[in-house]
């Protein structure tokens, strides 16, 4: 999570985090049969987060800038399930899914209340902005209308129609 974009990163995160992890793990235990998988991929992504988290520090960025998300309660509460339907691909899917989905925002939201300055955050380190031969250019209606060429131009326009 960048805290600046705390809520829209927050739902964006929730419903791909939540829906990569069922169905990466559920495809991966159904074609493996290995239960555990969701826990893997969720330490997998966590130690990745922290390296992400390590390199924006190391930039100048403060600790709190990137969050690392908290998905291994989340990925065991699936394997767990995964274990409990006893191969039930439907229920593994239908169940696990819905403890993920509703357990990782609330971790992940608990997970940002912590951070312990959004705003101070969000204006200090503002996001990223285009750059400036992308930003758009005001257009630049009526500026010239008094001047001779524009005048010019303009009665040339009119009185030379063929």
């Amino acid at each position: 999570f960048y805290t600046d974009w705390a809520w829209t990163s927050f739902v964006v995160f929730s419903i791909s985090q939540s829906t990569m992890l069922v169905v990466g793990a559920i495809y991966y235990m159904l074609f493996t049969g290995v239960p555990g998988t969701a826990t893997y991929y969720a330490t997998i992504m966590t130690i990745y987060t922290w390296v992400a988290k390590g390199a924006w520090f190391t930039l100048g960025y403060p600790y709190d800038f990137i969050v690392t998300p908290v998905w291994i309660p989340s990925a065991m509460l699936l394997d767990l399930v995964y274990w409990a339907t006893r191969r039930n691909k439907h229920a593994a899917i239908i169940i696990g899914g819905t403890l993920v989905g509703l357990s990782l925002p609330i971790f992940n939201m608990i997970n940002l209340l912590l951070v312990k300055d959004p705003l101070e955050m969000a204006f200090k380190y503002p996001r990223p902005t285009l750059p400036p031969y992308m930003t758009p250019i005001e257009p630049q209606v009526g500026k010239f209308y008094n001047s001779p060429v524009a005048l010019g131009s303009g009665a040339g326009a009119v009185l030379c129609v063929p």
